[in-house]
C-alpha cells in the first residue's frame, strides 16, 4: 500500500520561506516521478514541480527560480523548497507519486501554505 504524508506548511510572511516534506511508503520515490502540486478553492489543482526517476526537474513558470524540488533516497522523502513567497502562493500543497505508466496516481492528505502579505 502506497502512503504519503505531507509535512512543513504553515502561516508565513511574504518573502518567507518553508520546506514542504513528503515521507513515502510503499513506493521508492527515486524509482518513480515525483510531484508536487497545490489547490485553491474553486481552481483546478495544478502542478508545481516534479522530479523524474533520473532527477530532472520540471517547474511551473510562477514558482521558477523560487521552488526547488529535491529528494533524499536514504529518507525515501522528497522536498519542496519555498522561498520568496508570495500571497498568491496560498494553498493547499499535495504530494504525488506515478504509478508504472508514469501517471500521478498517489496522494498525500495536503499541507496549507498561507502567505500573508
Amino acid at each position: 500500500q502506497v502512503r504519503l504524508v505531507e509535512s512543513g506548511g504553515g502561516v508565513v510572511q511574504a518573502g518567507g520561506s518553508l520546506r514542504l516534506s513528503c515521507a513515502a511508503s510503499g513506493r521508492t520515490v527515486s524509482a518513480v516521478t515525483m510531484g508536487w502540486f497545490r489547490q485553491v478553492p474553486g481552481k483546478q489543482r495544478e502542478l508545481v514541480a516534479r522530479m523524474a526517476s533520473s532527477g530532472a526537474t520540471v517547474y511551473t513558470d510562477s514558482v521558477k527560480g523560487r521552488f526547488t524540488i529535491s529528494r533524499d533516497d536514504a529518507k525515501n522523502t522528497v522536498y519542496l523548497q519555498l522561498n520568496s513567497l508570495k500571497p498568491q502562493d496560498t494553498a493547499v500543497y499535495y504530494c504525488a507519486a506515478s504509478d508504472t505508466i508514469g501517471a500521478f496516481a498517489y496522494w498525500g492528505q495536503g499541507t496549507q501554505v498561507t502567505v500573508s502579505s
